[in-house]
């Protein structure tokens, strides 16, 4: 997959963080293609929707797509993220085997792919990914501090 790729599935990933983000969700969007530059499935933050601490967009958008194949194995899939997965999203994208992930913003609070951890290449794992990052960062980070600086004004958490 070449980079004008990475653009464009990132472009629908930030269309699903902003998207989350009018519900009053953490601006996260998520999504998985297959070999085929299908998209498999999509998520974004729901947490405060669902009140569900684990419904983060990469754990929603893993879910729909095995449930989409049929299959927990998610081989052959590459995953499009704004922002750099937590420790909790890692396990579960190492958990469905998923080869590839692409994502924008780094989180240097909770970041377990680059910023904190290095979870998703760890040789002591028995299954790794390969990362890029770093692809549409600008818009991601933008999204995600123009979000908590609207909460910070109106004083909400």
């Amino acid at each position: 997959m070449e980079s004008a790729a990475y653009d464009m599935y990132m472009k629908i990933a930030l269309d699903l963080a902003r998207d989350a983000a009018e519900q009053g969700e953490v601006p996260v969007g998520a999504v998985i293609v297959d070999e085929n530059g299908q998209i498999i499935g999509t998520g974004a933050n729901r947490r405060e929707s669902d009140q569900d601490p684990i419904a983060h967009a990469e754990i929603l958008a893993i879910a729909q797509a095995a449930n989409r194949i049929g299959f927990w194995r998610l081989e052959n899939t590459t995953l499009f993220v704004t922002l750099e997965p937590c420790p909790m999203c890692a396990g579960a994208i190492l958990n469905a085997r998923i080869p590839r992930v692409v994502f924008g913003a780094t989180d240097p609070k909770a970041g377990a792919v680059q910023s904190l951890y290095n979870l998703l290449e760890d040789d002591r794992l028995n299954h790794r990914c390969d990362v890029v990052g770093g692809v549409q960062s600008h818009e991601s980070a933008k999204l995600l501090s123009s979000f908590f600086q609207e909460l910070r004004r109106q004083g909400k958490k």
